[in-house]
C-alpha cells in the first residue's frame, strides 16, 4: 500500500507554526509590566469580573482607552481561565501570532499559487523583532486579535471576489465589524482589498473597473467610519495631543520621518524600545527632507514598474495606507512610533521584497540565512519583555532621556522595595521633564513606604498643583492625610476623586474609612459596598466592611466579608487582624488566636483591647 504524503502547503505551515511558537516560547515565563497592563489586565476591576451582565455591558459601551469589547471580552476571558497567572494570557496571544502567520501564508499562497515565495513572507512576518512588543506585550491584544480577524476578513473577501454571494459577503461584512470591536486600526481593511483586487487577485485591470470595484465596498465604508469618529470621540481629551502641542506641520513632519524610520527598522532592528520619545518641533530639516526623498523614491520606483511588477505598488501602498492611522497625523498617546504600529503594514513591504527577488537558486540560503537572523534576534529581544525592570532599564540604557521609562522603572523598582534606586529614577525623570505630575506622584508613594507620610503630602499636593484633576493623587493625598489622623481633611480629597473617576473602587473604600473614624459608620458601610460592587476583588472593602459588621453586632456576617478578603489577599494582615475580631465575638477563642498570629505574620498587630480580651477568655498559644 502506497505510503500517505501530507500536502506540501500542510508541511510548510507546521513548519512555519513550530518555529514562530519556538521562538516565542519564552515569554511564557514572562510577567506583566507596569505600563499599560495594569489598564487592560491587571489592575482592570471589569476584566477581572470575568463574563457577567455588568462587566459584558461595560464592555460593550465603555469608552476606556479605545471602544474595543472584542478586546476585553479577550481578557476576560483569559482571566477566567488563568487568573493572574501571566503565562496563559501570553500563550493566548502567541497562539494568535502563530494563527495571523498561517493565516499569512494560506492567504498568499491562495491567491498567487507561489507557495514558497508565501512562505517566505508569512516567516518574515511571523519572525521579526518588531513582532516581539505585540506579541510579549498582554497589553497588545488587540494587535494579534485584531490581525487575526483582519486575515479572516480577506480571506472571505477572496472568496467572495471568487464566487460572489450574499452570505460570503455578509462573513465579509461581519469579519470587519469583528475586527474594529478588536481595535480601530481595521479602518484601512476596504482600501486594502482594493489593492488586493489589483494584484494578486487580477480585478482592477484598467480604469474602467475602478469604480465596480470601489462600489463592492461602500457597504464596508459606514463601519469603517463609525469605528474612527467613535475612536476620535472617545479618545479627545485624554490621550489625543492637542494641536498646540503637536502643530500640524510637527505631525506631518513626524509622520514623513517615522516613515522613512520603520523602513529602517525593518532592514536594521536594534535598540528597540518600548516608547520612542515624540521630537516635537526638534526634528532637523534635513532628516525631513532625507526622509522624504526615500519615501519620493520608492513611491516612484513602485508607480514606474505598476505593470511589469504590480507588487511593488501594492506592497508600497499597503505600507503606507495601513500606517495613517497610527502615523501621527492624529496623534494618540506621546510617542513618536511604536514597533507595534508596523504589525500589519509590515506585510506590505515584506511582499513587495520578496516578489521583486529574481529566481535564482543561490538566494535560497541567503533568505534561510536572513530568516535565520532575524529569529536570533527575536530571541535576543524577549529577555527586555520579561517584566517591568527589565523592559524599563532596557529603555533607559538605549535612551537616557526618556522620561516615561525612567518613571516605569522607578515604580518597578519601588515595588521590589529598591526605594533609594527608585527614587533616584523619579528625581531622573523629573529633570527630564519638570511638571511631570506621574513623577511627583510617584514620589509622594516612595515617601509613604519610607514612613514619611509629611513629606508624601507635600509631593501629591504639589502633583496637584500641576494637574489637579488627577485622581490618582487626589486620593493618595486623602490616604496621606489619613496616615496622620486627619480623617476630616482627607474626606473632600476622596470626593473629589471619586467626581472625577466614578468607578475609582480603591477612593470609595479609603473614603469608607475616613468616614468610619470620623464616626459616619452609615455612610462608611455605604462607600464600603460601592468598592465592592466596583470591585468584588477590593479586598480592603470586604475587610473594612466585615469590620463594620463586627463593631455593629453582627460578627458572623462580618466573618464572611472578612474572609472573602482573606480569599483574595492571603497577605492582607488586617484582615487577620479584624478576623481574630469577629472570632472573638464569635466565642471562638482560639481560632481568634490563631488569627492574631497570621496578623502579625502579616505585619499586623491587633489592637491592645482585643489582645487583653483574649488573654481574660483563654491563654495565648505559643506562635506557630
Amino acid at each position: 500500500m502506497a505510503g500517505f504524503i501530507l500536502p506540501r502547503r500542510i508541511l510548510i505551515a507546521a513548519a512555519l507554526a513550530l518555529v514562530v511558537a519556538g521562538v516565542f516560547w519564552p515569554i511564557l515565563g514572562h510577567d506583566f509590566t507596569n505600563y499599560d497592563d495594569d489598564e487592560y489586565v491587571t489592575g482592570n476591576p471589569w476584566v477581572q469580573q470575568g463574563f457577567t451582565r455588568e462587566t459584558l455591558r461595560w464592555a460593550w459601551t465603555s469608552g476606556h482607552i479605545y471602544w474595543q469589547p472584542l478586546t476585553w471580552m479577550s481578557h476576560m476571558l483569559d482571566w477566567q481561565l488563568f487568573g493572574p497567572e501571566a503565562a496563559g494570557h501570553h500563550a493566548v496571544s502567541l497562539a494568535f501570532h502563530v494563527a495571523n502567520t498561517l493565516l499569512v501564508f494560506l492567504l498568499l499562497e491562495r491567491t498567487t499559487g507561489r507557495t514558497w515565495r508565501s512562505a517566505l513572507v508569512a516567516a518574515l512576518f511571523g519572525l521579526h523583532p518588531l513582532r516581539v512588543e505585540s506579541v510579549a506585550w498582554a497589553a497588545e491584544r488587540k494587535d494579534v486579535l485584531s490581525t487575526f480577524l483582519w486575515l479572516l476578513t480577506t480571506h472571505a473577501w477572496v472568496g467572495w471576489a471568487r464566487r460572489p454571494g450574499v452570505g460570503r459577503y455578509l462573513l465579509v461584512v461581519l469579519g470587519l465589524a469583528l475586527g474594529l470591536m478588536a481595535k480601530p486600526m481595521l479602518v484601512t481593511l476596504p482600501f486594502t482589498l482594493l489593492l488586493l483586487d489589483y494584484w494578486p487577485l487580477g480585478r482592477l485591470r484598467s480604469g474602467h473597473d475602478l469604480w465596480p470595484r470601489v462600489r463592492e465596498k461602500l457597504p464596508l465604508l459606514p463601519l469603517a467610519l463609525a469605528a474612527g469618529v467613535v475612536t476620535i470621540a472617545v479618545q479627545k481629551g485624554a490621550t489625543l495631543g492637542s494641536l498646540e502641542t503637536y502643530p500640524v506641520p510637527v505631525r506631518i513632519a513626524n509622520a514623513i520621518v517615522s516613515y522613512a524610520g520603520y523602513l529602517g527598522m525593518t532592514l536594521w532592528p536594534h535598540d528597540l524600545i518600548v516608547f520612542y520619545r515624540h521630537p516635537g518641533n526638534a526634528i532637523p530639516l534635513w532628516k525631513v527632507a532625507a526622509a522624504a526623498l526615500v519615501l519620493a523614491a520608492l513611491t516612484v520606483i513602485a508607480i514606474r514598474e505598476r505593470r511589469r511588477r504590480p507588487y511593488l505598488l501594492v506592497g508600497w501602498l499597503w505600507y503606507l495606507g495601513t500606517l495613517v492611522p497610527v502615523i501621527g497625523l492624529v496623534q494618540a498617546g506621546e510617542q513618536a512610533m511604536a514597533d507595534r504600529f508596523t504589525y500589519v503594514p509590515l506585510l506590505g513591504v515584506f511582499v513587495a521584497v520578496v516578489w521583486a527577488l529574481p529566481p535564482w537558486p543561490m538566494l535560497v540560503p541567503l533568505a534561510a540565512a536572513a530568516v535565520a537572523a532575524l529569529a536570533i534576534v527575536t530571541r535576543a529581544q524577549l529577555p527586555v519583555w520579561r517584566d517591568a525592570t527589565t523592559l524599563f532599564a532596557h529603555a533607559v540604557a538605549v535612551d537616557p532621556e526618556n522620561a516615561l521609562a525612567h518613571l516605569n522603572l522607578g515604580v518597578a523598582l519601588a515595588e521590589k522595595g529598591e526605594l533609594a534606586q527608585a527614587t533616584h529614577h523619579y528625581e531622573e525623570s523629573l529633570r527630564l521633564k519638570p511638571g511631570y505630575a506621574e513623577v511627583v506622584n510617584a514620589l509622594g508613594n516612595a515617601a509613604l513606604e519610607r514612613g514619611d507620610p509629611e513629606q508624601a503630602i507635600a509631593h501629591f499636593a504639589a502633583a496637584l498643583r500641576i494637574a489637579p484633576e488627577y485622581a490618582v493623587a487626589l486620593n493618595n493625598l486623602g490616604y496621606a492625610l489619613s496616615r496622620t489622623g486627619r480623617y476630616a481633611e482627607a474626606i473632600p480629597y476622596y470626593e473629589h476623586a471619586l467626581r472625577i473617576d466614578p468607578h475609582f473602587a480603591l477612593a470609595e473604600n479609603n473614603l469608607g474609612v475616613a468616614l468610619a473614624r470620623t464616626g459616619d459608620n452609615a455612610a462608611a458601610r455605604a462607600h464600603f459596598e460601592t468598592a465592592i460592587g466596583i470591585d468584588p476583588r477590593q479586598a480592603d472593602a470586604h475587610s473594612n466592611l466585615g469590620a463594620l459588621m463586627v463593631a455593629a453586632g453582627r460578627p458572623a456576617e462580618g466573618l464572611v466579608q472578612i474572609d472573602r478578603a482573606i480569599a483574595i489577599r492571603p497577605d492582607l494582615g488586617g484582615a487577620h487582624a479584624n478576623r481574630a475580631l469577629a472570632l472573638f465575638s464569635l466565642g471562638r477563642f482560639d481560632e481568634a488566636w490563631g488569627a492574631v498570629h497570621r496578623a502579625r505574620d502579616h505585619g499586623a498587630e491587633p489592637t491592645p483591647t482585643l489582645l487583653a480580651a483574649l488573654r481574660a477568655r483563654a491563654p495565648e498559644p505559643a506562635a506557630p
